[in-house]
C-alpha cells in the first residue's frame, strides 16, 4: 500500500481510463484493470475480497436484474415478427402525404418499437434497413432521414421498458424501476413530439428535403386496406406495451414478472405472425445470454471500479470539488450534466451510469434535487451517449446499413440538430418538473 493523495489517486484513475479507453480496450477490461491497479495501490492484497464482496451482492442478490435478460430476449424474439416492417408500411401511407411525413412516420414508429423493445442497436438496424432506402429513394435530405433514424432509435433507451432504467434502479434504494418507468414516460413522449415538431417546421421552410408522397403511391392503398393495416401493425404493439406497463403500473407486477408476462406476450405474437421456428427461438437465446454476459461483465468492472474509486476517497473529491466551485445548485447540475454529455463522447451509457451515478446522486441529494428527477434528467442526456462522435454507436449502426450514397459526413451532420433538442427537453424538464412527476404521482409510485 502506498502512501499517495486521494486527489492525485482520482486524476489518476480518471487518466487511467481515458488511455485505456482511447487505447481500443474493452470497457469492462479496463474497468476491472484499473479497479486491480488501483485496489493494491490503495490497499494491497486486501482489495480482493472487497471485489468479490461488491460484485457478489451487486449481480447475485439483486432479484431486478432479472428483468434484463427477459427484456432483451423479448425485443430479439419482437424482431422476428415483422412488426417493424408492417409499421413502417403503414406510417409510410398515413403521414406520407405531409412534407416531411416519412421522417415524422419513422418518429412515431420508433416511439412505438421503443415502448415495445428498448434496444437500440436493433432499432437503429432495423429502421435503417427498412426506412432509410425509402426515404432516399422519395428525395429525402440525406441528413435529415440519417438523424431522424439515430435520433428516433435512441428513444428506445428512454421510453419503459427500457434496461437502462433497470440498472438505474439498481444504483439506489430509494427509487423502484415502476417509478422510473413511470417518470421516463412524459420526457419519452416529449422528445418524440419536439422530433416530429421540427421535421414538420423544417420540411414547411424547405419542402425539397421532405418530399410527400405522390398522389398515385398514396392511392395505391384505399381507405379500408390502411385500417386493416392500421389494426394489424399497431394493435399487437400496443397490445405487448399494456401487457409490460400495465401490469408494472397498476402494481400487480413486479419489474422481473412484468418482463416475464412482455416475453411470453412476445412469444404469442411471433405465433400469432407464423414466423415460430425453433431455430430462430435458439439463435434469440444465444443473442440474448451473449448481450446480457457482455452486459453484467461490464456491471462487474465498474462495480469493482468503483469500489476503488469511493474507497480511496474520489467521491469525496469529487463532491467537494464541485460544490466548492461557488456556482450554486443549478450551476453545479449544468456541470454534472455536461460532465456525462462528454463521457457519452467516449464510453457507452452503462459505464458512464455505473461511474458516475455512484459521485452524482449523493451530491444531487445534498443540493436538494428531487432524486427521482435528478435520475431521469440523466436519462434524457445519456441518449446524446448514442449519437455523439467520435463513438456514439447509432452512428456507428446506421453507417454500417445505410445505401452507398449515405455518408458517414450525413450521419455525423444529421444528429447535430437532434443533440440540440436532447438538450431542449432537458430544459423543458426543468422549467416544468412535472413532465417527469405527473405519472408516478398518479399511479402512486
Amino acid at each position: 500500500m502506498f502512501e499517495i493523495s486521494p486527489e492525485i489517486l482520482t486524476i489518476a484513475m480518471f487518466i487511467g481510463l481515458l488511455v485505456a479507453i482511447f487505447l481500443g480496450h474493452p470497457l469492462v477490461f479496463a474497468l476491472g484493470g484499473l479497479a486491480v491497479i488501483f485496489g493494491i495501490i490503495g490497499w494491497g492484497p486486501q482489495c480482493f475480497p472487497m471485489f468479490i464482496s461488491r460484485i457478489f451482492g451487486t449481480l447475485m442478490e439483486n432479484y431486478v436484474l432479472i428483468a434484463i435478460p427477459l427484456f432483451i430476449f423479448m425485443a430479439l424474439l419482437l424482431d422476428q415478427t415483422g412488426i417493424s416492417k408492417e409499421l413502417f408500411k403503414t406510417m409510410q401511407h398515413l403521414t406520407g402525404g405531409l412534407k416531411g411525413g416519412l421522417a415524422v412516420g419513422v418518429v412515431i414508429m420508433s416511439a412505438v418499437m421503443g415502448a415495445s423493445t428498448g434496444i437500440i442497436g436493433a432499432s437503429v438496424v432495423t429502421m435503417s434497413l427498412l426506412c432509410l432506402p425509402v426515404m432516399v429513394k422519395s428525395g429525402y435530405d440525406n441528413k435529415l432521414s440519417t438523424g431522424v433514424i439515430a435520433a428516433g432509435g435512441t428513444l428506445g433507451i428512454l421510453i419503459p421498458p427500457s434496461i437502462m432504467l433497470v440498472f438505474m434502479s439498481t444504483q439506489t434504494t430509494d427509487i423502484s424501476v415502476g417509478a422510473l418507468f413511470a417518470a421516463a414516460m412524459g420526457p419519452g413522449l416529449l422528445l418524440t413530439g419536439l422530433y416530429a415538431l421540427y421535421v414538420l417546421i423544417l420540411c414547411f421552410f424547405k419542402p425539397e428535403i421532405g418530399p410527400p408522397l405522390s398522389v398515385e403511391e398514396r392511392a395505391a392503398v384505399s381507405k379500408g386496406e390502411l385500417m386493416v393495416m392500421f389494426f394489424k401493425s399497431f394493435v399487437p404493439p400496443m397490445f405487448l406495451i399494456l401487457g409490460v406497463l400495465g401490469s408494472l403500473l397498476i402494481g400487480i407486477a413486479t419489474p422481473t414478472e412484468a418482463a416475464g408476462v412482455g416475453s411470453l406476450l412476445t412469444l404469442i405474437l411471433v405465433f400469432f405472425y407464423g414466423r415460430f421456428s425453433w431455430k430462430s427461438l435458439y439463435g434469440a437465446v444465444l443473442q440474448c445470454a451473449k448481450t446480457t454476459s457482455m452486459a453484467l461483465m461490464i456491471v462487474a468492472g465498474a462495480t469493482g471500479f468503483v469500489g476503488v474509486f469511493m474507497g480511496i476517497g474520489g467521491g469525496d473529491v469529487v463532491s467537494e470539488f464541485l460544490l466548492t466551485l461557488g456556482l450554486g445548485k443549478w450551476g453545479t447540475f449544468v456541470v454534472m450534466m455536461a460532465i456525462v454529455f462528454l463521457l457519452g463522447m467516449f464510453i457507452d451509457w452503462l459505464g458512464i451510469l455505473l461511474i458516475s451515478l455512484p459521485i452524482f446522486l449523493p451530491i444531487a441529494n445534498q443540493l436538494g434535487f428531487d432524486q427521482l428527477w435528478f435520475l431521469i434528467m440523466m436519462a434524457i442526456i445519456l441518449q446524446t451517449s448514442f449519437l455523439t462522435p467520435p463513438f456514439g454507436y447509432a452512428l456507428f449502426y446506421l453507417k454500417g446499413t445505410a445505401p452507398r450514397e449515405v455518408s458517414m459526413g450525413d450521419v455525423y451532420r444529421g444528429i447535430i440538430p437532434f443533440v440540440f433538442i436532447i438538450i431542449i427537453g432537458m430544459i423543458l424538464c426543468i422549467l416544468f418538473p412535472q413532465i417527469i412527476a405527473w405519472l408516478p404521482a398518479k399511479v402512486g409510485m
